[in-house]
């Protein structure tokens, strides 16, 4: 086989590096989140503290620059989405949060100048959690990525932005959100707003999952930012398709990861479950359930894969990451739906986690540009 043919190849095989963190990342997620994740639910917040302990990991130092004191780690949506399975299977909602900040700092690298690097990155650095996160999302009936309605009015120091953005990860105690707006006449733009600036309103809202997430309603009513504040070159159009298609990638690793646990519980409980002096993984109506989850979960993740392994090699994406989103938004919340069902009466109470893990399915296919790998 030729070079060039080889390079073709979608190979699987982890290197050393990805194979550590991975070690690393399932360690914690068993030690750190696993634990915590119903009471969290419950409380609606992440408890103190948690997050500052996921900058140990240091999921937000990876990329940046070794010139802003980084580790200069290659831009990697694998890793990422390793990261992100890995994380979604202590709990989805706490793992988003814990990746929110990341999101941001891809979001920059992708599309920031060098100079808006260096002015945003640094505060990354240190061994305190910095939220910082996305506000993409409007509350419209069907939401359209590509049709933004928050506008950003070009004046002579900069630009005035007006609007509001739904379900926006760790809004309220972000210290930097990055806002997609329209520019008339020029398109799309990013925006990088203090989460301190005059003008933001920030409202809790409450939704069947994700509830340690704390997802925001943001009103912008004439914000005003600086020129140097709209992410990449003067009047240059903002790449959201690229954005969006990172975004679900990395939303939909974090499904994998959930439906993994679900599978690993009901196989448990189902090989437990005795009736009629049998396990009732004996019956064929359950194992073929069970099969067909396992099924379900080994294509979500071989399409994901796929796509971020093609984004990381700077191929055209898009087709994956769309075909993708369609797989994991319908099976996620068939998996979720089921792992429920197979636990018959005890599926419904909240002594076991599969009706957390059912909720937080149900997001899969709703949220956007809060998981950007």
């Amino acid at each position: 086989m030729s070079e060039a043919e080889n390079e073709l190849l979608f190979d699987l095989t982890l290197d050393e590096d990805q194979q550590l963190n991975r070690d690393s990342m399932q360690r914690f997620a068993r030690s750190e989140i696993q634990g915590i994740s119903r009471s969290a639910d419950e409380a609606g917040e992440a408890p103190a503290g948690f997050y500052d302990k996921t900058v140990e990991l240091g999921l937000s130092l990876m990329p940046i620059p070794e010139s802003l004191d980084g580790a200069g780690m290659p831009r990697s949506p694998v890793s990422n989405v390793l990261n992100a399975e890995d994380l979604a299977h202590g709990d989805m909602s706490l793992a988003i949060g814990a990746l929110t900040p990341l999101s941001f700092i891809n979001a920059i690298l992708d599309h920031g100048t060098e100079t808006q690097i260096a002015n945003y990155l640094p505060r990354f650095i240190d061994d305190k959690f910095h939220a910082a996160t996305i506000a993409l999302m409007e509350p419209s009936a069907a939401f359209d990525p590509l049709k933004i309605s928050t506008s950003a009015e070009k004046t002579a120091d900069g630009y005035v932005i007006n609007g509001s953005k739904c379900m926006v990860a760790l809004g309220d105690s972000s210290e930097l959100i990055l806002v997609v707006a329209l520019v008339e006449g020029e398109g799309l733009g990013a925006f990088v707003v203090k989460g301190n600036q005059e003008g933001l309103s920030f409202s809790k809202e409450e939704y069947m999952g994700l509830r340690p997430l704390q997802l925001n309603r943001i009103e912008l009513k004439d914000v005003k930012v600086e020129m140097e504040d709209r992410l990449g070159e003067p009047e240059q159009a903002f790449d959201l398709e690229r954005l969006v298609d990172l975004g679900r990638i990395g939303l939909c690793a974090m499904s994998v990861g959930v439906c993994e646990s679900v599978l690993a519980y009901v196989i448990e409980y189902c090989n437990a479950r005795v009736a009629f002096d049998e396990p009732i993984t004996n019956r064929q109506s359950v194992a073929f359930m069970i099969g067909d989850m396992a099924t379900e979960i080994a294509a979500m993740r071989l399409m994901v894969y796929r796509a971020a392994s093609r984004a990381e090699r700077g191929l055209s994406f898009h087709k994956e990451a769309y075909l993708m989103n369609l797989q994991c938004s319908k099976f996620a919340m068939e998996i979720g739906t089921n792992g429920v069902q197979l636990l018959g009466g005890h599926g419904f109470t909240r002594e076991h986690p599969v009706e957390l893990w059912y909720r937080n399915l149900r997001a899969i296919g709703l949220l956007d540009g809060c998981v950007v790998v």
